[in-house]
């Protein structure tokens, strides 16, 4: 209980500390920017800063923290040295990434998708970019480090739950871009008050949530059974590939909420398509342990 109490405080002392560091960040690129260093920061808005000034609030804290729960090794985290990382990694990338292609064809015959007529090849190559750190940054995070502590108190579920549940809330603490025109020491704190206009539309909300929620629950399952990172790292992997990549190659042509959502990963469909992925991935593990016999 102790430590779940120490990771709200950290969370709470991330946002502040994120908050006041997003208007000194968005000021320095300005001013490199204008002094002809690095010009290509101008660019950015301060959405883009204040995203970058949450992560580095939580590296900042992240010592505390541990000097505060005492972390000393791997072992405190539940978990251990995996010797066949790169077949589980490769693994849960086709188990993630196969079933939700599969979607996108048959979507893409019932014609509520459309290729594109053109392939944007550099927004292409970002998807592939953010599948590979994106999963380690976040897989590190939130399943290594907070489940990880949570895990401690022996409550196996409860420590889930709340996991998944975290997951899915901070990926909608997110503003619309160009939210701050006028850049001053309260914009963080109107980025955060902002990010909660997108609840003025609860059925795309809840259906974002829903997916959101059961895939951080597979990751944190993945995790959880095999004590290691790299299967749930090539899971998360795999849906960033396929989702991302396919709104790249195909175009929405049909809102069917709640069925399906204006990408691969909101609504009922995608919800089934990840529970597929989580019933294949049980089973591969069955097979795996199997063969340990």
């Amino acid at each position: 209980m102790k430590d779940a109490v120490r990771l709200l405080v950290y969370f709470g002392a991330t946002i502040l500390l994120g908050a006041l560091l997003a208007p000194v960040l968005f000021w320095t690129a300005q001013s490199l920017a204008a002094s002809g260093l690095f010009s290509f920061l101008a660019k950015f808005d301060f959405e883009t800063f204040f995203h970058r000034a949450l992560l580095l609030a939580a590296l900042i804290l992240l010592w505390p923290l541990f000097r505060s729960i005492r972390l000393r090794n791997l072992d405190d985290l539940a978990l251990r040295r995996n010797g066949h990382w790169p077949r589980d990694l490769a693994a849960g990338f086709f188990l993630a990434a196969l079933p939700l292609l599969c979607c996108g064809a048959l979507l893409l015959t019932l014609h509520f998708f459309s290729l594109r007529l053109a392939i944007d090849w550099f927004s292409l190559a970002k998807i592939i970019a953010a599948s590979i750190a994106v999963p380690l940054i976040e897989e590190a995070f939130f399943r290594g480090l907070i489940l990880g502590i949570l895990l401690r108190s022996g409550r196996i579920n409860m420590s889930v739950l709340f996991t998944s549940a975290l997951f899915a809330i901070i990926h909608f603490l997110k503003a619309p871009l160009r939210t701050s025109a006028i850049v001053t020491w309260t914009s963080g704190f109107n980025s955060i008050a902002h990010s909660f206009s997108q609840f003025s539309n609860p059925t795309m909300v809840a259906a974002s949530f829903a997916t959101l929620f059961l895939i951080g629950w597979i990751l944190a399952d993945a995790r959880v059974v095999t004590r290691s990172l790299w299967l749930s790292i090539g899971l998360h992997a795999g849906w960033i590939f396929s989702s991302g990549g396919f709104n790249k190659i195909a175009h929405r042509e049909i809102l069917a909420l709640p069925w399906l959502g204006k990408n691969l990963l909101i609504g009922i469909v995608p919800l089934g398509v990840a529970c597929l992925t989580w019933m294949l991935m049980r089973g591969w593990l069955r097979y795996v342990d199997a063969r340990k016999v």
